[in-house]
């Protein structure tokens, strides 16, 4: 067994156990849920960063293979996707705003719903009212793209032509079976819980299996 092997396994154990202490915290409290479990600046958020970060680090050590096979489109493509993440995992903490304590400029504090120093919680005034990124863009649309390439995805690479020449050629990182197993999993647990900030384990634990995709993908002799 190899170290990716091993690691990845230990990651699938990890979001085992997340899931398990998520419903057990649930039915414990629920105040506690969201005020100790899954609060803000919490366990539950940094793990997110975290893994967010360890996500951007395996794309970067795979970019460098690709770029050492002389794949210059995979190589390029996937350096584009450990950046994403690395984005990721700074929004997630606002850029460490909180840790470091640092004051939030007079432009984000008047069109930042929370007046910290992120993206994802901007308010844009439109014609139509203000558009609230986190519940639009950052909210159903981005779970129904992630539940896609997480559930549906992995059952299609191997089975439509067009999919899988797609994927290989622009180096996307195809989960495996496990892989949609687990989001489904988690998918149900966080359907079945009704208490404020249950979705920010759902993040948890997609983190945690984006890090674990990026190391044993479906599709590793093309992205690794």
């Amino acid at each position: 067994m190899t170290a990716r092997s091993r690691l990845d396994q230990s990651l699938l154990a990890l979001i085992c156990l997340v899931l398990v202490l998520t419903v057990g915290t649930y039915f414990y409290s629920t105040d506690y849920f969201s005020l100790t479990y899954a609060r803000e600046d919490g366990f539950v958020e940094y793990g997110t960063a975290l893994f967010l970060f360890a996500a951007s680090l395996v794309l970067l050590v795979n970019a460098g293979r690709l770029k050492t096979r002389g794949l210059t489109l995979a190589f390029g493509c996937t350096l584009f996707y450990a950046l994403l993440f690395f984005f990721a995992a700074g929004e997630e903490v606002s850029w460490g705003q909180r840790i470091f304590g640092w004051e939030t400029g007079e432009t984000f504090r008047e069109i930042n719903k929370q007046q910290e120093t992120n993206l994802h919680n901007l308010i844009v005034p439109t014609p139509w009212g203000d558009f609230h990124l986190a519940k639009t863009l950052f909210g159903p649309i981005l779970t129904s793209i992630l539940l896609l390439y997480l559930a549906v995805l992995p059952l299609l690479y191997p089975r439509v032509g067009l999919i899988k020449r797609i994927a290989d050629r622009i180096a996307a990182p195809v989960p495996g079976k496990r892989h949609a197993v687990l989001a489904i999993a988690a998918s149900l647990v966080i359907a079945a819980i009704d208490v404020s900030r249950k979705w920010e384990v759902y993040e948890l634990v997609f983190s945690v299996l984006a890090t674990s995709i990026f190391l044993l993908p479906q599709n590793s002799e093309h992205t690794t």
